[in-house]
């Protein structure tokens, strides 16, 4: 019986490369990543959300190849260590704000610190060195990000808007709101409800 490349690698102990593109953040990302790697025939065992674990070490001519095409696609392979990190600070935050069933984590620090295998500090001054904000910066946009997405779609109230981001309060939740956003979530939703209810009269 013939083994395919995935038994292989599961019964040998191969060191299997990993690589970290910026921007993938979907599906549709991914897909378009699998037939990258297929198209330069560079075999690989997983493909998820900003990375890639191959089943090979691939050559410098693989690399830069699969690096022009995928910018031609709006990613980008990184190579520099520190890019590399801060691309998963990101991924992790926005896994556990948009993509987690949990209810969001408290203290993010300890969770950043834990998942990434980094002492916080560090993760944090390499976060705001790269990207020119703060974690705590990034994190907040994302929160209210969800919010309107919570707002719009989930049907409910502020306060419970509030709890799930774990707010101290309605007002910390509604300052921040407004200072991100312009408006008050209430103001905010009405705006939207009455867009959409004017592109229905259409």
């Amino acid at each position: 019986m013939q083994l395919s490349p995935i038994h292989i690698a599961l019964l040998s102990p191969i060191t299997k490369e990993k690589l970290y593109i910026k921007y993938m953040v979907s599906l549709r990302c991914k897909l378009l990543v699998q037939e990258e790697l297929k198209s330069l025939d560079i075999k690989h065992l997983v493909v998820e959300l900003g990375a890639v674990e191959l089943l090979q070490d691939i050559n410098h001519e693989q690399r830069e190849l699969l690096k022009q095409n995928l910018l031609k696609s709006g990613l980008e392979l990184l190579d520099n260590k520190k890019s590399i990190i801060v691309e998963k600070i990101k991924n992790a935050i926005i896994e556990m704000i948009h993509f987690s069933d949990e209810q969001l984590k408290v203290n993010y620090s300890d969770y950043l610190s834990e998942k990434l295998g980094y002492d916080y500090t560090y993760l944090s001054n390499l976060f705001s060195e790269v990207k020119g904000i703060t974690i705590q910066q990034f994190i907040i946009i994302h929160k209210i990000e969800k919010a309107k997405e919570l707002i719009l779609y989930a049907e409910l109230n502020t306060s419970e808007i509030a709890y799930i981001l774990h707010y101290s309060s309605v007002a910390h939740f509604s300052n921040q709101f407004k200072k991100i956003t312009g408006l008050t979530p209430s103001f905010y939703k009405k705006i939207k409800e009455k867009r959409q209810g004017n592109l229905e009269d259409v």
